[in-house]
């Protein structure tokens, strides 16, 4: 192993400064001498775009994070996480900005598809999993954002204010879980957390993170988070990242001469930053072990989607479908053709392919009419120009050639082709359009920017899309789109050039995109034409979802509703097909006020690039839909227990403790939709026995239906009133064998130590062939009787161990004494 210190005393003070200041949007330098070359970071949680935008060396692009979680399988994250690190291998990424563990508090969480659960315990083992994946590769990981980054308004300056109890119970375990599984990275978040920015909270970042939990990995700023120089240093965090706006690199330098900053304490950071360069290679000397690059993205993405769909409801086994008995299958809804398949905001990529429902199922039934028709159109913006009459469009940087191939081009950081960002000054995307038939055709500008719209020799638009002075996040977090109409003849091709111009050294971060919708019906017409549609078909998919503009980094949702006129649409098609399946594609929950009036809802969150393939594989029965939910999806907004985004004086308090998602929905008398843990699958299941020691739960299941399936097995506890009177709490209900009560909340008399009427302890996944019995060992580690006072305090009494195929389906239960 190479010796640190002795590299370390090599440097000079400037040289240590430069490796804990961004060199660039996405690397630290390079030191030749001591053999460190330049780390080397990426964006990453549902893949590794890399340094800049690669037409010729595109991402795979897997199901959202909530999707990973909605998996309950800690083995397919690891495997999701090898990919990503392969990815990461073969894109010369050494540390992948990634996994984010904040909390699904709210649903209006603009960044709730990023995140994995409502639940501590089961976002950090689906973290840990995909951490120690990662790592496999000799990649590092960074766990983002420590910590209160659960919500988007105001995020760079807002204080959020999260009672101790709530921080180590909640909010700080999953950051706690990947730093025991040995993650070599955290991110600090933008905002401050109780009365301290988090880039410089020197009690969460140095006394607990590095000193409590023994974390020896580094700290690196969210970008441009830090924004003072000595705070930031003297307050935990190791690397301030990207170059622009940064306050460190020669600020730094005279405060450590100054005395403001101790150079042993800038020793400390830059050991840090040695250590995992030689994790990751980036230093000569570093033994590392091979790991094969054997996954197949394709096959991880495929498998991650139909493992994280959701069957939330099936009325008579509507699901799946026999193509046997099929003539015609109507796909209805402008997401079965334009599939979301990840948020917008930092965890964009750009695939090789999007497979579509529309195109999946087509695929699958070749002797089927799978018909299609748009019937409503959530999306703000107009689609990426593609399809009948569009000529290849070709982006253009000064006479060099961008290999795009569609009507939307995006890069944040290096430019395409090795180009310089000083250099570059304007981008064209030139084209020609030939319409099918007379008629008006809407073209629309989006993305940020100033520009110039040609359409056959005439200048529709010169300008900007953002007001003058517009930041540098707002311009790329919120985009703008402007619309014009152009009359065509058919026949007549039609040249169109878009042309984008920058301030020198502005180009790297660029979002372009030429809309287009062709002549056709309007929306009430479209309505029609798919409920025809529907009452012709043997069965009708309706894909409904939201759209970039509502699910994002950069903004918290309003509401909970599907944007445009999606409900409706499935009310009437509902209407006209009985045999109604609604695909609810969104990556956070959405409200079905028409759930009980079809035959089944499949959630299939953001699906990735394999969205087609795994919906068709999951409809027609090939896959079992093995997802279970890892957050509440409520029945109505106003019955969510936290909706607060919005800070008040600069705060926003946590007012509710620890009593967030299902913890909280146990405390009230209205029930959600669907329940903490709900997921039907294709199969049914027994609980036939549940023995229980001090540290492990063992249960065993039956597969009692027709065909082989795959059940999550959960375990929750429930505190006797022994319990609560040991902590000063209420007293519990009644929580006999064979299973407790779930009717009525559990009451509220105010403790700081009132508990949840049960919680998460641990899980297990389970596969087996119809009439196989399968027996789970599930752990139950020390912590799950645990409470946060002053300290981690172990309850001593009596629990309810309940085994349950969701939070309110419990099957099995026995007590157990602490």
């Amino acid at each position: 192993m190479t010796d640190l210190d002795d590299l370390l005393h090599q440097l000079s003070l400037e040289e240590k400064v430069s490796l804990l200041t961004g060199q660039d949007f996405w690397s630290l330098p390079a030191i030749p001498r001591i053999g460190l070359r330049s780390l080397v970071m990426s964006d990453g949680p549902v893949g590794v775009r890399g340094t800049g935008y690669t037409p010729d060396d595109p991402s795979v692009a897997l199901p959202s994070p909530t999707a990973l979680a909605a998996t309950w399988d800690v083995a397919l994250a690891r495997r999701a996480g090898r990919l990503l690190g392969q990815e990461s291998r073969r894109k010369g990424v050494h540390l992948l900005l990634g996994p984010t563990v904040n909390l699904h508090r709210t649903p209006l969480g603009g960044r709730h598809f990023e995140c994995y659960s409502e639940d501590p315990l089961l976002t950090g083992e689906i973290a840990a999993g995909f951490v120690e994946g990662v790592q496999q590769h000799n990649v590092g990981t960074t766990v983002k954002h420590l910590v209160g980054n659960d919500f988007e308004t105001d995020r760079m300056t807002v204080d959020v204010q999260i009672p101790e109890r709530a921080l180590r119970e909640m909010y700080l375990a999953p950051f706690e879980r990947v730093a025991d599984a040995g993650g070599w990275g955290v991110m600090s978040a933008y905002n401050g957390v109780n009365g301290a920015p988090m880039a410089a909270n020197g009690r969460i970042q140095d006394e607990i993170l590095k000193r409590e939990w023994g974390f020896d990995g580094i700290v690196v700023s969210d970008w441009r988070a830090a924004r003072d120089t000595v705070a930031p240093a003297l307050g935990g965090l190791d690397i301030a990242m990207p170059a622009m706006d940064n306050p460190w690199g020669p600020a730094l330098v005279e405060a450590v001469r100054s005395g403001a900053v101790p150079e042993d304490l800038i020793d400390e950071k830059v050991r840090r930053v040695l250590l995992l360069a030689a994790r990751t290679g980036a230093l000569d000397g570093a033994a590392l072990k091979d790991v094969p690059l054997d996954e197949d993205g394709d096959d991880v993405a495929l498998d991650v989607a139909t493992g994280s769909f959701v069957l939330a409801r099936n009325v008579d086994g509507a699901l799946p479908l026999d193509p046997a008995g099929l003539t015609r299958v109507a796909v209805i809804g402008a997401l079965a053709t334009d599939a979301r398949v990840l948020g917008g905001g930092s965890a964009q990529v750009t695939p090789r392919h999007v497979i579509s429902p529309l195109d999946g199922l087509r695929h699958d039934l070749p002797g089927v009419d799978v018909a299609y028709a748009v019937g409503a159109d959530p999306r703000p913006f107009l689609p990426a120009a593609q399809g009948p009459g569009w000529a290849p469009f070709r982006f253009v940087i000064h006479d060099h050639e961008i290999p795009v191939g569609t009507a939307t081009i995006r890069w944040l950081g290096d430019p395409p082709g090795g180009l310089d960002v000083a250099g570059i000054t304007t981008l064209e995307l030139r084209t020609e359009l030939t319409s099918e038939t007379d008629g008006e055709h809407v073209l629309a500008i989006s993305g940020f920017g100033a520009f110039e719209l040609v359409v056959g020799g005439e200048k529709l638009y010169q300008g900007s899309l953002h007001p003058p002075g517009t930041g540098r996040a707002d311009l790329l977090l919120h985009p703008r789109e402007q619309r014009f109409t152009v009359t065509l003849e058919a026949g007549v091709p039609v040249p169109v050039v878009l042309r984008q111009s920058f301030e020198p050294g502005a180009a790297h971060s660029v979002s372009t995109t030429l809309g287009h919708r062709p002549p056709g019906p309007d929306d009430e017409g479209l309505i029609a034409e798919a409920v025809e549609l529907a009452a012709r078909s043997d069965v009708a998919v309706v894909v409904v979802g939201t759209t970039e503009q509502v699910e994002s980094e950069g903004f918290d949702r309003t509401s909970l509703a599907l944007p445009g006129r999606q409900d409706e649409l499935v009310t009437r098609v509902a209407a006209a097909n009985p045999r109604t399946v609604v695909v609810v594609n969104a990556g956070s929950p959405v409200l079905l006020p028409w759930a009980d009036e079809v035959a089944a809802v499949l959630l299939t969150w953001f699906p990735g690039q394999e969205a087609g393939a795994a919906l068709a594989d999951v409809l027609l029965g090939v896959a079992e839909p093995g997802g279970r939910l890892p957050t509440t999806w409520p029945r109505r907004q106003e019955d969510c227990p936290v909706l607060e985004v919005r800070p008040s004086g600069g705060a926003l308090a946590y007012d509710e403790g620890i009593f967030i998602g299902y913890r909280g929905w146990l405390r009230q008398a209205a029930d959600p939709l669907f329940a903490f843990g709900h997921g039907l699958g294709y199969t049914d299941w027994s609980y036939d026995h549940l023995a229980c020691s001090g540290s492990e739960v063992r249960v065993t299941v039956t597969n009692t239906g027709w065909r082989s399936g795959r059940e999550v097995v959960q375990v929750y506890l429930s505190p006797g009133a022994d319990t609560l009177a040991a902590d000063g709490g209420s007293p519990a209900p009644d929580t006999g064998s064979p299973a407790p009560d779930t009717g009525s909340p559990a009451p509220d008399h105010g403790s700081p130590l009132e508990r949840p009427e049960r919680w998460l302890a641990g899980f297990a996944t389970v596969d087996a062939e119809p009439g196989e019995s399968v027996t789970v060992t599930i752990p139950l580690p020390e912590r799950a009787f645990q409470v946060w006072n002053d300290g981690w305090q172990t309850i001593p009494g009596t629990y309810t161990v309940i085994a349950a195929h969701a939070l309110d389906d419990p099957r099995r239960s026995t007590e157990i004494t602490v």
